[in-house]
């Protein structure tokens, strides 16, 4: 290791910063953000150091150089476009003991500066010794997705009660242990959630406990339409901090690959007519393992709660004091058409979109197609292949016409995607004859045509001769 790791306390401490340009006015905004009184030693400025100088933020001296400028200083940032003055500041702190960074030069500087992920007071610095900046870059950006700002609040929380948990844990293993429950469980997802008076009171109880009992927690997950890319990033974490994932059918291999190697998976799934856990199976079994104590990840196509059962779970889990948290996720409609080339309310051709879906005995039976069947808007009929018949009946009964547009696209986002393009009154003969299967989801009205010209994702749309004369 050749560079030492260190973090500077430099609030209130004297920094000089020689240059005036827009590399100089990056490192006076990391100066500031740390707290330091900075001096600026520029000929010439930027307009962002001119207007700090101007507001008395920082002090601007308007002219070249000069050595005495380092005395007093607890660090020194040179970022001139001029390498003789660069070398001249290098010089002058170094003779004085006094860190010094040349910006990209990493022969004149005695330290150099990582990649930062702040969220403080958490901060972590990434460096690669001036090797290859550009990997420590995109390590930082990896890590800038597994913390997000929440992270911020709960280090704010953790300080706040330090002074507490060691009086109520003076042994280091239990301390240990209670830091372990409070960064992973529920005092961590009320603080995530906004709530922190609920942490407190989690937390108050657990000091009042010789140890604390295990608290689960489930975590309501949309996966998304298939494309594992589109996964949110909440939804990544609560999947890789995940003890038992409930997943349901359409939930792919791709996405349970990016959970915790050691999550226990439950298939729980269901298809329409076919075998799967009950509604309340899966009820039971969220509550089961969330009061042993488990982070339980109930996994959904889509969004849990856009024709998901999300909101009767969480219901549930609601009524039996379970803590829970929602993940949205990316839902079928949006995914699908957008990876098909479908602007579902283009305006153009739609002002409305509707989402409905067909699944179940009697599903297409219960919708108002009287209500949808009006010009300039878009259908999207979930689940809509084994009722097809229902569902094009329905729509010419209610006079919208044989000829408009519609788009099935099966195994949407994913690599064996399929988009057909027909219109209403061919609609069960082009399902037919090309035997889709499901998943696949219908879109109806005129912008579903604009799949031939936008499709970006997989085979060309497959377009039937009727839509092609029409």
């Amino acid at each position: 290791m050749r560079h030492l790791p260190v973090f500077l306390d430099l609030q209130g401490a004297p920094a000089l910063l020689v240059g005036g340009g827009r590399i100089a006015a990056r490192k006076l905004a990391l100066l500031r953000s740390a707290g330091a009184a900075v001096t600026v030693v520029a000929p010439a400025a930027c307009p962002e150091i001119v207007a700090q100088a101007a507001r008395g933020e920082v002090a601007w001296h308007k002219r070249r150089f000069a050595t005495d400028d380092v005395a007093g200083v607890r660090i020194v940032f040179a970022a001139t476009d001029d390498e003789a003055a660069n070398d001249a500041v290098a010089a002058a702190a170094r003779a004085a003991s006094i860190p010094v960074n040349v910006a990209d030069d990493g022969a004149r500087s005695s330290f150099i500066l990582p990649a930062i992920v702040d969220r403080s007071p958490l901060v972590v610095a990434v460096s690669s010794g001036g090797a290859a900046p550009m990997l420590a870059t995109a390590v930082r950006a990896r890590i800038e997705a597994l913390l997000d700002e929440s992270w911020s609040r709960l280090a704010a929380f953790a300080d706040r009660w330090r002074a507490a948990i060691r009086s109520a844990r003076p042994a280091v293993p239990a301390r240990r242990r209670l830091y372990e429950w409070l960064l992973d469980g529920p005092v961590a997802e009320a603080v995530r959630a906004g709530r922190e008076p609920e942490a407190q009171r989690l937390l108050e109880g657990a000091l009042a406990e010789a140890a604390p009992a295990p608290r689960g927690f489930v975590s309501l997950v949309g996966a998304g339409p298939g494309d594992p890319e589109l996964l949110t990033l909440r939804a990544l974490r609560a999947l890789q901090a995940a003890d038992v994932i409930l997943a349901d059918r359409l939930v792919g291999p791709e996405i349970l690959a990016r959970a915790r190697r050691e999550a226990e998976v439950v298939d729980v799934g269901k298809s329409a007519g076919g075998p799967g856990a009950s509604q309340e199976r899966i009820n039971r079994l969220l509550v089961h393992h969330a009061r042993r104590g488990r982070r339980v990840v109930r996994l959904k196509g889509g969004d849990p709660l856009v024709f998901g059962r999300g909101g009767e779970e969480a219901d549930w889990l609601a009524r039996h004091g379970v803590p829970f948290e929602i993940v949205p996720g990316i839902t079928a409609a949006l995914g699908c058409a957008a990876y098909a080339g479908i602007p579902l309310t283009d305006r153009r051709f739609a002002e409305t979109v509707h989402f409905v879906t067909a699944h179940g005995a009697d599903a297409a039976d219960r919708v108002d197609w009287a209500g949808l069947a009006g010009r300039r808007q878009t259908l999207v009929v979930y689940m809509g292949v084994a009722a097809v018949g229902r569902v094009r009946e329905r729509l010419l009964a209610a006079r919208l016409p044989a000829a408009t547009p519609v788009a099935i696209i099966e195994n949407g986002t994913l690599p064996g995607q399929r988009v057909l393009l027909t219109d209403l009154g061919g609609l069960e003969s082009a399902v037919a004859s090309h035997a889709v299967g499901s998943p696949a989801l219908l879109v109806i009205g005129e912008s579903a045509a604009e799949a031939a010209r936008l499709a970006w994702f997989g085979p060309a749309p497959v377009t039937e001769a009727v839509l092609k004369t029409a």
